[in-house]
């Protein structure tokens, strides 16, 4: 079975009690952002055959490749899918004599491979067959926080993701730890992945640790010196609980400053009190100083040279949750990964606002109707008093700036009173609380005001490509379809005018 994940951007869910499977599914209560449980399903730790997973990988092709250095990393990563199902899967591949012992490595696949969580890329299975040393987990489409956070080439990843990144992995780390899984080999802005939905997620590969010998156990592998906590200096390079709380304190200054800053280096900036020279300046200061500072003040205590100084993962989550921004707003449209064209939907000579409604790109969307301005067909009631036009204009004027600055919530209230007053008739109103409700996960109440943006103003194309998005969104293609194709008609007729 493949796993299908529908979660919310803004779940806050804490650690859950581990619970074994007793057969070849299970389910995990977790808790959602309305408090209330989704099903998450997936399936039971299992093995694999080594044919099974070489024609997933494509005879592990070079082309199938997805690890940090391709082939010359120490162990590879490959894209798979399997054949009897088409399960997307991540196979990670061991090369040379990484693990000696073949049971050990076992015993802790099968105990990673017990945890389930949202917040990880949850382990799937192993093959141990000749000399392969195979480990099977999720899939996680959506590339490494490294690529969003280093290498990104449109925008910068957005401050509230980050903060949306820094809760969850901590997160991830509260769960492991709550299920006796607190080491965690080599953390850092690669192991963070993001999933179907844009979510992100914790690699379950890192908990698979060579520890046979207990907590703290010397390790012989190749690391960035500049990296690692300090006391491995005297006590060799060993994975520790607090190491991998000092690993997360690194991960937090990467989302800070946008950069690999080795921890020596920033602590010397944060007792000299340079905050500037710590903050991603390519934010261009769209974020709050306040919020800035309190994150830097959690890195630094996670980089603090004592071990035992270091707060716990619950400690971390506590202070993380208040700091969480656009809470309502999906994870998608924080990273700006428009939805994958339903291929069932073949439709030519589209607007740019069409083809933005028809990938569901709502930051396209949104850049658009920005730009566009109102379409002045505004209308207001007769007999209006001066101070409710003074209202209605208030409130307008609000939900704009808050539209404009993707406070959603806030536009959507500010929007809500003008149509509600009775007042004002606006297509434009409609259509941006429609963009609106989309960008917090409700496509229903999208669609019913794109739909009375169309009523108000049957000749205005935009109306209808956006329900075209909300169809989408809902798994309403063939009406989608025929909606993309009436708005293609009403342009073309707009047009020839």
């Amino acid at each position: 079975m493949c796993l299908v994940v529908a979660s919310s951007s803004s779940d806050h869910g804490a650690s859950d009690k581990l619970k074994l499977p007793a057969s070849e599914e299970y389910k995990l209560d977790q808790e959602n952002s309305d408090g209330e449980s989704d099903l998450l399903k997936l399936p039971a730790f299992k093995e694999y055959k080594l044919d099974q997973l070489r024609a997933a990988t494509g005879g592990f092709s070079v082309d199938n490749i997805v690890s940090k250095d391709g082939e010359r990393a120490p162990n590879v990563v490959y894209k798979g899918k399997l054949e009897d199902d088409g399960c997307l899967i991540a196979v990670k591949r061991f090369i040379g004599p990484a693990w000696p012992d073949t049971q050990q490595l076992m015993d802790e696949a099968k105990a990673v491979g017990q945890l389930r969580s949202q917040r990880l890329a949850n382990l799937f299975g192993y093959c141990f067959e000749d000399d392969e040393r195979l480990l099977v987990a999720e899939f996680m489409p959506h590339e490494t926080l490294s690529k969003h956070l280093f290498h990104w080439e449109s925008q910068p990843l957005e401050w509230a993701m980050r903060l949306r990144v820094a809760l969850y992995l901590a997160q991830a780390l509260e769960y492991c730890s709550s299920n006796g899984r607190s080491l965690y080999y080599n953390l850092n802005s690669y192991k963070v992945l993001f999933d179907q939905e844009c979510n992100p997620r914790l690699s379950s590969f890192g908990l698979v640790t060579n520890n046979s010998g207990g907590e703290g156990r010397k390790l012989n592998y190749a690391m960035d010196l500049s990296f690692i906590p300090p006391e491995c200096f005297r006590t060799g390079i060993r994975v520790t609980t607090e190491g991998v709380i000092y690993d997360f304190g690194t991960v937090l200054l990467n989302l800070l400053s946008g950069k690999h800053i080795p921890p020596k280096y920033a602590l010397h900036l944060i007792e000299g009190k340079n905050f500037q020279m710590l903050t991603d300046s390519h934010l261009e200061a769209h974020f709050s100083n306040d919020d800035a500072a309190e994150l830097l003040r959690i890195a630094s205590r996670c980089l603090h040279t004592e071990p035992r100084q270091r707060p716990n993962a619950t400690w971390v989550v506590a202070l993380l949750t208040p700091l969480q921004k656009q809470t309502e707003v999906s994870s998608r449209v924080l990273l700006g990964i428009s939805k994958d064209p339903t291929p069932a939907i073949q439709i030519s000579n589209l607007s740019p606002l069409g083809n933005a409604c028809f990938r569901v790109d709502l930051n396209g969307i949104h850049e658009i109707l920005e730009r566009i301005g109102y379409s002045g067909d505004e209308g207001f009631a007769d007999m209006m008093q001066t101070s409710q036009l003074h209202d209605i204009l208030n409130s307008q004027k609000h939900g704009d700036e808050a539209f404009r600055a993707k406070d959603f919530t806030t536009a959507i209230e500010c929007y809500t009173n003008i149509i509600e007053s009775g007042t004002m008739v606006s297509t434009t109103i409609h259509v941006r609380r429609c963009l609106s409700y989309l960008m917090i996960n409700k496509a229903q109440e999208a669609l019913l005001d794109a739909m009375q943006a169309q009523v108000i103003n049957p000749q205005w194309s935009t109306a209808l490509y956006l329900q075209a998005a909300c169809l989408i969104i809902l798994e309403m293609e063939k009406d989608a379809k025929e909606v993309l194709k009436e708005a293609v008609s009403l342009d073309s007729k707009t047009k020839g005018k």
